[in-house]
């Protein structure tokens, strides 16, 4: 009978969903992640709206997600994720530490938030922590959180500015959001007072750089 190496005999392999728009980085988190003993990536897709028809499909364990995808955001992915697996843990792995980003990803119910330049053994180590129960965060973005405070916008100034850092006039932002021309008017004005911004193009900038939208 052959023996098993010693703390191996009863490792499960942790499955896990990599979502990233960028084939040359996804690719290469794959292949890192695959160097570990315990983990291997089962699922790999570019889009945030194809995550939860993937998970659907193929049983894992994290689901690593990306922020700016196609399709949907990562955070979109998340919340998602948690209405329909709930206990399936999510992990955060975004280029951009914005402290905005932090905050609504904690309340899209992901364990754990990471930028890319983590070292690899350490984004190891926090899928195996998220499975354990424990919550992960980047420690300089999590105090980077606490510092900046929370986000000031509602929900419909942020769709009103959202929409209008396309570039989009008052009357075809109304149109798409099914507001009247008055409303989106006060909401943008709401939203330039709050960021401290000059304009509407201003306050979409400083809401973007700070995770909010």
């Amino acid at each position: 009978m052959t023996a098993q190496p010693v703390g191996t005999a009863h490792q499960r392999t942790i499955r896990v969903l990599l979502a990233e728009d960028q084939s040359m980085v996804r690719e290469a988190l794959a292949a890192l992640l695959g160097l570990e003993g315990d983990i291997e990536v089962v699922v790999q897709v570019a889009r945030g709206d194809e995550v939860l028809d993937a998970v659907r499909r193929t049983p894992v364990d994290v689901a690593l997600l990306d922020i700016e995808m196609p399709g949907a955001t990562g955070l979109e992915a998340a919340e998602l994720l948690r209405a329909e697996r709930p206990e399936l843990k999510v992990v955060i792995l975004t280029t951009f530490g914005r402290p905005g980003y932090l905050r609504r990803a904690m309340e899209a119910g992901a364990a754990g938030f990471l930028v890319k330049d983590a070292p690899a053994a350490q984004l190891a180590d926090a899928l195996r922590r998220v499975l354990r129960g424990e919550r992960v965060i980047d420690p300089t973005l999590a105090v980077a959180a606490l510092t900046e405070g929370a986000n000031p916008l509602t929900e419909r100034e942020r769709a009103v500015l959202s929409a209008a850092a396309g570039g989009g006039t008052n009357a075809e932002i109304a149109a798409v959001l099914h507001l009247s021309h008055g409303t989106v008017r006060n909401y943008l004005s709401t939203a330039i007072q709050k960021t401290g911004a000059r304009n509407r193009a201003d306050a979409a900038r400083i809401a973007h750089e700070k995770g909010w939208l």
